[in-house]
């Protein structure tokens, strides 16, 4: 009896603490880097989802200030074939001290990714020739149209863009 009680102990011991392990995993966050050309498939898909994808930095005020839109947007269009897709231009060797505790402390659920190279003169003109570089800036666009937008978004403002993206299919 002794040892049945012991093994029993042992197993509840192990699944418990196994149950921690998988719970800190899902609380871990990684931030995939890309370059221009590793982007780009992401900037011209082709297939029926419309993608708005935005263009931010933990430390810009106004980019701060939007993502609650964005984050709404991704929360209510999810199940219409809308992907939001927040593209950090914060610096690469600031994942783990600043990009990842600020999508913690501001539970992004979006997909955030982070724009690590650092050429910005090549890559910005070809993401659209009307931006200047700075941000925010956002490019909403499905396989029938596409408009970028250097500037802040209310919810109201990036739905309303965003509806006038699905009157083209």
């Amino acid at each position: 009896m002794k040892k049945l009680l012991l093994i029993l102990l042992i197993v509840s011991f192990i699944s418990c603490k196994s149950d921690k392990t998988s719970e800190e995993k899902s609380n871990e966050i990684s931030i995939k880097s890309y370059t221009y050309e590793t982007l780009e498939p992401l900037l011209n898909k082709d297939d029926d989802k419309t993608y708005v994808i935005n263009f931010w930095a933990t430390w810009c005020k106004p980019c701060v200030e939007e993502l609650p839109a964005f984050e709404k947007i991704n929360a209510n269009y999810k199940d219409k074939n809308v992907e939001v897709i927040l593209v950090s231009l914060d610096f690469p060797n600031q994942i783990e001290t600043r990009l990842i505790p600020f999508i913690k402390e501001h539970n992004l659920k979006s997909n955030v990714i982070l724009m690590a190279d650092v050429d910005q003169n090549k890559w910005i003109p070809k993401i659209s020739e009307k931006w200047s570089g700075a941000i925010p800036a956002t490019l909403i666009y499905n396989k029938n149209s596409r408009k970028f937008y250097e500037q802040s978004f209310s919810y109201d403002l990036l739905e309303k863009e965003l509806k006038e993206i699905f009157k083209t299919y």
